[in-house]
């Protein structure tokens, strides 16, 4: 999600740490590795579904888990224009349970070089298991602020938009600072985003602040006072 791991990691390259693919534990369901054909046509559809699937295999194992990413965004009322995977925040401490859970119902998990984060593979979708978000770990007090709303008539933990909206923009730097693709979530979330919060943690950091002035121009959000600037 926020640090952008290369979008071909899936081929399995090589200095990819262990490949498990387990035969599927009955009580989390079947398993979702499934042959190409029986995806739904439309992108947008197969990504709710493998976040479905993913999101209601870690609650019936009750872990601690948000979504993240564009299918938070579409949850809090964006629309389905959904991005290449399926984001997931888990807590760094969480991720070894997390991945065994998913393992033992049929998905494919593994390490990235990336280490911020695992990989896995639903319904023929990538799904990320992010521990840090903006190069900040992934928190109890993080996940227990999310919103438990339906995603495609499924309940689960969705990212508050205030988290959300700062994970995107706490991540913008010299190597990666595309405005673009944060603006529509921006003018999206704009109304339900603590905008005083967000600007508090990025603190002074000079391309969050960059993007908070392209707001403030656009009238997506109100500019400081003069005194705070």
């Amino acid at each position: 999600m926020t640090q952008h791991a290369d979008d071909d990691a899936l081929e399995l390259a090589a200095g990819v740490a262990e490949l498990r693919l387990a035969t599927g534990d009955p009580d989390l369901g079947p398993s979702y590795d499934v042959p190409g054909e029986d995806l739904p046509l439309d992108r947008n559809q197969a990504i709710l579904q493998a976040t479905k699937q993913v999101g209601s295999i870690l609650k019936r194992r009750g872990h601690l888990f948000a979504l993240a990413g564009s299918v938070a965004v579409y949850a809090h009322g964006g629309t389905q224009n959904l991005q290449h995977d399926v984001d997931f925040a888990i807590r760094p401490e969480d991720a070894e349970s997390v991945a065994e859970t998913l393992r033992e119902a049929g998905l494919l998990v593994y390490e990235p070089p990336e280490d911020w984060l695992l990989k896995a593979a639903c319904l023929g979708q990538q799904v990320d298991l992010i521990f840090e978000l903006a190069h900040q770990p992934v928190t109890a007090e993080l996940l227990e602020r999310a919103e438990r709303l339906s995603v495609d008539s499924v309940f689960m933990p969705v990212l508050s938009p205030t988290d959300l909206v700062h994970s995107l923009i706490a991540a913008f730097s010299e190597h990666h600072c595309d405005f673009g693709a944060v603006l529509p979530i921006a003018r999206t979330l704009r109304e339900k985003v603590d905008w005083d919060r967000v600007r508090r943690a990025c603190g002074d950091e000079p391309m969050p602040d960059a993007f908070f002035y392209f707001l403030e121009r656009l009238d997506v959000i109100a500019p400081r006072p003069k005194e705070d600037r």
